[in-house]
C-alpha cells in the first residue's frame, strides 16, 4: 500500500504522517515527546534525523516499531488497534496533544462509563488549557469517538 489508509483521515491527528503517508513510510512511537515536535516544514512529527513518526499508537491502529527507520514487517492492519497506555492517559502539556490525550482516555473505559470519562476529562483539560480549546477538542473528538461504541 502506497497512500494512507481511508480511515486515517478521521482517526490520526492532524499533523500525524498517517494523514499523507501509507503504512510503512512512518515509524509509530509509544507518546508525544519533545524529541519528536511537529516540523512545518515537513507538515508532521519527525524524529531528530528527520523520519516521520506517529505518537499516538492506539489512534493509527499500529503498535509501536520502527516501520520506516529499521524495516519492521508490518502489522495486521485489519487487527484491533493497541489500548491505550497509562502514559497516554496522562494531561499533556502541549495543546497540540489534547486530542490524543481525549481519544486515550475515552477508549480507556467501557461504553457504560463514556459520559463519566467525558466529564472527568473536561475537568482535567479545563485546569490546564483554556475553555474555548477544550471545547473544540472535546467536539472533534468526541463526534469520531462517539461512533466508535
Amino acid at each position: 500500500m502506497t497512500g494512507p489508509l481511508p480511515r486515517w483521515e478521521a482517526d490520526t491527528c492532524a499533523v500525524c504522517p498517517a494523514q499523507m503517508l501509507g503504512p510503512g513510510a512512518f515509524d509509530v512511537l509509544a507518546r508525544p515527546g519533545p524529541q519528536f515536535p511537529y516540523r512545518p516544514e515537513l507538515g508532521w512529527r519527525a524524529d531528530p534525523g528527520g523520519v516521520p513518526v506517529c505518537v499516538h499508537p492506539y489512534r493509527v491502529g499500529m503498535p509501536t516499531g520502527a516501520y520506516k527507520s529499521a524495516g519492521v514487517p508490518l502489522p495486521d492492519l485489519d487487527g484491533p488497534a493497541p489500548a491505550p497506555t497509562p502514559e497516554a492517559l496522562e494531561l499533556p502539556e502541549r495543546l497540540e496533544d489534547l486530542e490524543g490525550w481525549l481519544v486515550a482516555m475515552l477508549r480507556s473505559v467501557p461504553p457504560e462509563r463514556m459520559f463519566g470519562a467525558v466529564a472527568r476529562a473536561e475537568r482535567e483539560a479545563g485546569e490546564r488549557f483554556a475553555s474555548r480549546d477544550v471545547v473544540t477538542a472535546m467536539r472533534k473528538v468526541m463526534s469520531r469517538e462517539l461512533t466508535r461504541t
